[in-house]
């Protein structure tokens, strides 16, 4: 039986499909709320039970927070792992949403039909896209398409603290060849992507100690120092003119874009006009070397979050703060450490402390980058079976954000992964409304089962 009987399949069984994404989205599985915790239990439940009925021996795993789900099933040589979410983002501000955010609703709109819900995007609607691509390849072939595990958190939208020691405490079990991720989306909503490259992130809280009280402006100032002042200079002074970062050793390790790489993002015709005036501005502001997505997907960043000291409140009050403080991030690409980009960054700070003056830091997590091998021909596969499946060439891309599952995969399981997703744009994930277009369901799972004929 070929592929096409699988695809009918998938098209005559939509609406069963549909059925039982509406089910799971019904599920309030809040992680960071432990009110729902027994809710998050039973999404874990329901998924195992569903796992159990495809022929895959499926468990619900305790941690010290939300269980794990864990499936593994099929056979042959090569072995693909898939990892999703199965808990969401609370629902706050609830009178935002136009109807109950757990009370799943398909509705018509101007691009056409959408799954409006809680989850739908973030990531029931995505995970359930390669739940669905196994049930009907199950369906067809009475078998699974190949060795694999099935990998499902419930704590991703709560920083994930238990995944690590899961990973580390359950690493024979969890390897595989590669894993496969569904919780990314599609390049300007038209173009199938695999992300390939994610910037890992660096957090650092900064506080610039100066006298030991406030001091009336009047009677000290030009005479003591004030911290904001120093504060303000020393981050104005974290990039060029022309929009390099200037932290001694900051690009120790950077490298350039691969030309192939290159040009298939040049392939995308990125609109960086479009993309900029859609919040109000005009010119990219960063290294002026380089291309607008190079910027987003391919360079370390260096961003003032906020910054704050002295008297914020309403009307004025003349004083001299004895304290300033700010929050700094950095995007970081392959090759950089954070930890040592933490020792520069305060170690350039503090070159740069006049007398009396002292800096105290704190940081805020980091996480490295992750760049994927796509010379494995794991990856020019999958992009063949997108393209095919959405009649356009899928594109390799990057990530501007961070992803830390699929690091922490390279990190402990020493695997590669395929992000690989189907949401878009104006999904409005985290947020009141959130949807996923049906059409994004009913060829996510066609480009999985496309995916598999051609990876297992």
């Amino acid at each position: 039986m070929s592929l096409d009987t699988v695809l009918a399949r998938i098209d005559a069984d939509l609406d069963q499909s549909l059925d039982r994404l509406l089910d799971l989205l019904r599920i309030p599985s809040i992680s960071t709320d432990p009110a729902y915790k027994a809710d998050c239990t039973r999404a874990a439940d329901w998924l195992v039970e569903e796992l159990t009925s495809l022929g895959f021996d499926a468990s619900s795993r305790p941690t010290p927070g939300h269980p794990m789900v864990v499936a593994h099933g099929g056979t042959g040589d090569k072995h693909l792992l898939f990892y999703g979410h199965y808990d969401v983002q609370p629902v706050d501000p609830l009178h935002l949403w136009d109807r109950d955010p757990f009370d799943p609703q398909v509705q018509d709109t101007p691009k056409g039909k959408v799954i409006r819900a809680r989850g739908a995007s973030d990531d029931k609607g995505q995970l359930m896209t390669f739940i669905e691509a196994c049930r009907a390849w199950k369906a067809v072939h009475g078998t699974l398409p190949g060795k694999l595990t099935i990998f499902l958190e419930g704590e991703e939208e709560s920083g994930s603290p238990s995944l690590i020691p899961f990973m580390q405490d359950n690493a024979a079990e969890l390897k595989a060849d590669i894993a496969l991720i569904c919780d990314t989306g599609m390049f300007e909503d038209t173009t199938p992507a695999i992300v390939t490259m994610l910037r890992g992130l660096l957090g650092e809280e900064i506080t610039i100690h100066g006298p030991d009280k406030d001091l009336h402006s009047g009677m000290y100032g030009g005479a003591a120092i004030n911290p904001i002042r120093v504060l303000s200079r020393i981050l104005g002074n974290l990039h060029d003119d022309e929009g390099r970062i200037t932290i001694p050793h900051f690009y120790d390790g950077v490298q350039d874009l691969p030309d192939a790489i290159r040009a298939q993002w040049q392939a995308l015709s990125f609109d960086h006009a479009k993309f900029l005036g859609d919040v109000g501005l005009s010119q990219p502001a960063g290294e002026q070397d380089r291309t607008p997505l190079e910027m987003l997907w391919s360079r370390p960043t260096a961003e003032v979050n906020g910054i704050w000291g002295g008297y914020t409140g309403d009307g004025f009050k003349t004083v001299l703060p004895a304290q300033a403080h700010a929050k700094v991030s950095f995007r970081l690409v392959a090759g950089q450490d954070p930890d040592a980009l933490r020792d520069n960054f305060r170690a350039w700070v503090e070159a740069q402390l006049p007398p009396d003056c002292r800096a105290e830091f704190h940081g805020h997590g980091n996480s490295p980058a992750g760049v994927m091998s796509v010379e494995a021909p794991a990856f020019d596969a999958a992009r063949q079976a997108l393209s095919d499946e959405w009649g356009k060439p899928a594109a390799f891309v990057g990530c501007g954000g961070s992803i830390p599952i699929a690091g922490y995969f390279k990190t402990y399981l020493d695997m590669d992964a395929m992000l690989i997703g189907f949401g878009r744009d104006d999904d409005l994930i985290h947020s009141p409304n959130e949807k996923y277009d049906l059409e994004s369901f009913h060829k996510g799972i066609r480009s999985w089962a496309r995916v598999l004929d051609r990876l297992a």
